[in-house]
């Protein structure tokens, strides 16, 4: 049975891993999807699609399962989403996901979805983790070893400091505008 994971991965954190260990006992392969893949650089989305595949494929690779990691695009409506992730994607026979929206969604294009509980959710957060990594946090251990290896080969850290900057006037720098 193969099944489908989706995420920004903004990084790929030990929440999104400990989901995958809980996936890995459930199917024989997994497309991890991996959401918004055409934003980056920006303090919300800093890494580029192809930093996240990295990421995520040399973190999964300790599991016994074949991935398939996929870039999805974000779609402006969401009542056509689930046929666009679909026509991206291997087949999968079930959709994993606790964001209600995308249960939703799926749940209404008949594709069977399952969730698990949240792990350690009050500090394993996208935005909990980039805000460590501007400030000069921890954050290096609420992910795995594979991600703390991308971040530094691409130099990350570097580049969510200068995007999350603001000029004189307050402004985003990140926005080119």
């Amino acid at each position: 049975m193969r099944g489908f994971y989706i995420g920004r991965f903004q990084p790929y954190h030990n929440g999104h891993h400990h989901m995958v260990e809980e996936i890995a006992g459930e199917v024989d392969e997994l497309v991890l999807g991996i959401g918004s893949a055409g934003d980056s650089h920006t303090m919300r989305n800093p890494f580029t699609a192809g930093e996240r595949i990295m990421m995520v494929s040399k973190s999964v690779d300790e599991f016994d399962l074949r991935t398939y990691p996929v870039p999805i695009e974000d779609l402006e409506r969401n009542s056509v989403w689930v046929s666009h992730v679909q026509s991206m994607s291997p087949k999968f026979d079930v959709a994993y996901s606790n964001n209600p929206l995308v249960v939703q969604l799926f749940r209404e294009a008949d594709v069977e979805v399952r969730s698990s509980p949240m792990f350690r959710r009050e500090v394993l957060e996208g935005t909990e983790l980039r805000d460590r990594m501007v400030q000069g946090d921890d954050w290096e251990n609420l992910v795995p070893d594979a991600v703390v290896e991308v971040i530094d080969e691409v130099d990350g850290i570097e580049r969510i400091r200068r995007v999350a900057d603001t000029d004189a006037n307050g402004d985003d720098s990140a926005d080119p505008e």
